[in-house]
């Protein structure tokens, strides 16, 4: 299918280039210039309406590859990416006191997080540049997304994770058969061996603060929470936030409908960050540049010290009048049972530091009780169980005795017998 792509621009300088399956940054500002792939929505708008929406049968992310940057024949193959439930909480609203609460569970695509949309675009578009092995460097969510869909199309994954990276994760990459490089150190040094590693072995990058293409993914949820409340989003939309990228796509998603017409208005974001590594927050408080964080925090999806993407990121939340909030690892864990007793949703880490960074938000005033919310829960629990032990303890073992039984019961005052 052809692309409504116009051109892309360095998101620094203003430059623009024309588009390319390869493209990474700014040529002229390196790095840190991170390009933005631009729409023709005149065009579009002949196309992408509600009637296309109400007349679409794929039910999963490539309902909107009009929207997208991709032009492959090899969707059909893949796994099946998106179109994930947006549940209406019917507990937690009440507890953390907003008008309504929604969920959307990013934990159900197929390695369990919301990375899948971003890496499932990286392998077409790596197939579409005719590159056979697509690397990244991941402290572990982006990691699995790109070895399992690498497996899927039968391309090659090399993957760079720091040493912290969770059992679980680690072991769904030796699964997927991917090379792995386990780094004996620490975010920033995993994403710098990637980088020379990628360009001395010319791998496609699926690193997603190099690769603009991946934003079109991850903007996909943004565009099934409009579409799956009637093109009415909530009020506010909390994202946990790492290199920026997630928060950056859902951004770039709203704003495409708002460019569309079929939203009437863009949503706050709240942008999440753990107090253990919380840069993006410290510059929105202290009204200064971005500074390196140390990396200190149960969350490591979002354990990012310096961020890769900040000045999407940094845009995303200012242009919809948006506010950055941290909360602790406590509030996190507190926020997993929570999630899970409530509403039976096994979030991990910083899938759920959203949840905690709405309550912490409501808490401050930043979020209105009669306000909307919506809360995007990236990742499954199970990929990291030891921290989900943290947030609920261990089983009480009993002997096989119904008297042992009582005894227990008893104490804990919930049950009587019949």
């Amino acid at each position: 299918m052809k692309t409504f792509v116009k051109q892309y621009q360095c998101t620094l300088c203003g430059q623009v280039f024309s588009p390319s399956p390869t493209a990474e940054t700014c040529p002229s500002c390196g790095e840190k210039g991170i390009l933005d792939i631009e729409y023709d929505y005149e065009t579009m708008k002949k196309t992408v309406d509600r009637k296309y929406f109400q007349n679409n049968q794929d039910f999963s992310m490539w309902r909107y590859q009009p929207l997208m940057s991709v032009e492959s024949d090899d969707i059909g193959k893949m796994l099946h990416v998106g179109w994930t439930p947006l549940y209406q909480a019917v507990r937690l609203n009440q507890e953390i006191k907003v008008k309504a609460l929604y969920i959307k569970d990013e934990g159900v695509n197929p390695s369990a997080s919301l990375k899948d949309r971003a890496s499932a675009v990286a392998v077409l578009k790596a197939m579409e540049a005719k590159k056979t092995v697509i690397s990244c460097s991941s402290t572990g969510n982006a990691a699995s997304s790109l070895a399992c869909h690498a497996a899927r199309m039968g391309l090659k994954s090399v993957i760079f994770v720091p040493k912290r990276a969770p059992l679980g994760k680690v072991t769904q990459l030796m699964v997927y058969g991917t090379t792995l490089i386990s780094v004996d150190g620490d975010y920033r040094q995993t994403f710098n061996l990637s980088k020379q590693a990628i360009e001395a072995y010319g791998w496609y990058n699926r690193n997603a603060a190099i690769n603009p293409h991946l934003v079109e993914g991850k903007k996909t949820v943004a565009l099934e929470i409009a579409e799956q409340l009637d093109f009415s989003p909530t009020d506010w939309v909390a994202v946990s936030v790492g290199d920026g990228c997630t928060i950056a796509g859902v951004c770039k998603g709203f704003y495409d409908l708002l460019m569309l017409g079929l939203i009437k208005k863009m949503p706050r974001l709240l942008g999440v960050q753990s107090e253990g590594c919380d840069p993006f927050c410290q510059a929105w408080k202290t009204k200064s540049p971005l500074k390196e964080c140390e990396e200190n925090t149960i969350a490591d999806s979002i354990a990012v010290g310096i961020p890769r993407n900040p000045i999407k990121a940094q845009k995303a939340v200012a242009n919809s009048d948006g506010a950055w909030i941290a909360v602790s690892d406590a509030d996190i864990l507190a926020a997993m049972k929570q999630l899970g007793s409530r509403e039976g949703i096994f979030g991990e880490p910083a899938g759920v530091a959203a949840l905690a960074g709405i309550q912490k938000a409501v808490h401050e005033g930043i979020i209105k009780t009669t306000e909307t919310v919506t809360f995007i829960m990236t990742g499954n629990g199970l990929k990291d169980p030891e921290n989900a032990r943290k947030a609920v303890g261990a089983p009480v073992l009993l002997k096989p005795d119904l008297l042992a039984l009582e005894n227990y019961l008893k104490e804990r005052g919930e049950f009587k017998h019949v």
